[in-house]
Formats: C-alpha cells, structure tokens, sequence
C-alpha cells in the first residue's frame, strides 16, 4: 500500500468507500486465452516472454511466481504516444521497426494486449513481421482487438493487470492517440504471416481474444 492509500484510508467516508469498490468490481473482466498462453510457457524451461504493455508490477510478480520467466517490458504505447505528441506518425512504422532489437526466434511468449488497436496499418505490419520474427517455433502470441468503432471509445490506454489466469483487471490511463478503426479478423490473422490461429474468443466486453502459435 503506497503513502497516497494509507493517507486516503484513514478515514473513509462510506459513500466513497463504496462507489469505490463498485467501480473495482465493474473493471474486473474474464479472460479465456490467457490460462492457454500461460499453459504453452510453462511447458518451456526458463521461457522468455515479451510484454508490450507498460510495466505492471502484479505481473511482473505473476509471471516470476508461476513461471520463473526472464522478462522483456517494450511499452510500445509509449512510442506511439511520443509521436502523436511530436506529431511524427509518419515516422512510426519505422520506430516501431527499430524497436525490435531481440534476435531471431529469440523469444518463447508475447503479450500484445490491445496495442494493435492503436496502430495505422503500416505501423501494424511492421509490428506484425517483427514479432513472428522473434517468436520461437511453436511459441505463443496473445493479442486483444477492439470491436467498438473508435468514435464510441475515449481516448485512453488500458494497463492489463493479471488477477489470476481467468481473470483482468482494467486500469484506463489518458493518451492522446485514439483507437484505430476496427480489424476484420482476416486483416488481423494477415498482420502476422508465420503464424496461425489457435485459439480465438469473442468477450462480452466486445474483444476479440487471439492466440497465435508459431508453426
């Protein structure tokens, strides 16, 4: 518990307290692909996994517990949110290239969470190439796709953090880069030639799960 909580708890006034848990409880929500990702890297000795999301100490914590992994953080939302800012996305595609420094085949498990959703196209299949390029054979990639047209959505990222194998919590953090229009499935399973299709779910909070294996 951080200074700003203990401060703040000493004398909670019921009504917070309360629209408090409410709002706690609405941003956990249900995950299937991930148990089966985590289930492919435990069958790996000392696996390696990529994050693309920013750093989260709970899954940091998690991932250590029920895997021993070495870790990779490459908050990839951070570089799109540079450009936006400095108003260089024509230069993404290229930064987000350079950014993938890891070797061939290098890496057993990739966490792509919702990052995809705020890539253009070109920037997207520079990212898509990149990461079969350093998936290992028979390696796992998870990637979470939007199904709400961006108009519908507010501007912010989302930290993904790991309850437990079936479950997320969602924390919204602000951004200035909206969220993409919405990929067909087809257009998704094209961002990564390489790769195929293991599994794929369709959420209640209208995102598309999938994960891909290398062959």
């Amino acid at each position: 518990m951080g200074l700003l909580d203990r401060l703040t708890s000493k004398r909670p006034e019921p009504e917070t307290h309360q629209r408090s848990a409410g709002a706690a409880e609405q941003s956990l929500f249900a995950t299937k692909a991930l148990g089966t990702f985590l289930r492919v890297l435990t069958l790996r000795e000392a696996p390696v996994l990529l994050d693309l999301g920013p750093v989260v100490g709970p899954n940091v914590g998690f991932f250590g517990e029920h895997l021993g992994c070495k870790i990779f953080v490459d908050d990839v939302c951070a570089e799109i949110e540079r450009h936006v800012r400095a108003n260089t996305l024509a230069d993404l595609p290229e930064a987000i290239g350079a950014r993938c420094s890891h070797a061939d085949a290098s890496v057993d498990g990739i966490l792509a969470w919702d990052v995809f959703d705020y890539l253009d196209k070109a920037s997207a299949h520079v990212l898509g190439r990149e990461l079969t390029r350093i998936l290992r054979p028979d390696g796992a990639l998870l990637g979470f796709f939007g199904n709400v047209p961006p108009k519908e959505q507010p501007s912010t990222y989302t930290k993904y953090v790991i309850v437990d194998e079936s479950t997320l919590r969602h924390r919204p953090y602000p951004g200035a880069r909206e969220r993409q229009p919405v990929l067909a499935t087809r257009d998704i399973i094209r961002l990564f030639d390489g790769l195929r299709v293991s599994d794929s779910f369709f959420m209640k909070n209208n995102v598309r799960e999938i994960l891909f294996r290398k062959t």
